[in-house]
């Protein structure tokens, strides 16, 4: 008698933990997918940094703030006459 009531009980408990199972894998699927797309969004902001880099570094070139400087704001290099190198006082007590 015993048995016929345990078969249902184990059956709904069988059916409850096979639901479990089926959800736990649907959501690792859905979780992986998700960090596949988050892996592929890193990648390619590892590239725009790269290329953000490399243009950084070409506007700050030497030649270019040179070009600028002389174009732009109409700056040159002083005579050398006009130059004066000023030493800081030694502050020795």
């Amino acid at each position: 008698m015993h048995r016929v009531k345990l078969n249902p009980i184990l059956a709904a408990v069988l059916v409850g933990c096979s639901l479990a199972v089926v959800t736990a894998r649907h959501q690792a699927r859905e979780l992986f997918m998700e960090l596949q797309s988050e892996q592929k969004k890193s990648w390619y902001l590892d590239i725009e940094w790269g290329r953000l880099q490399l243009e950084q570094s070409t506007w700050a070139m030497h030649s270019r703030i040179e070009q600028i400087a002389r174009g732009q704001l109409r700056m040159s290099v002083p005579d050398l006459k006009q130059i004066q190198v000023l030493k800081a006082p030694d502050n020795q007590s």
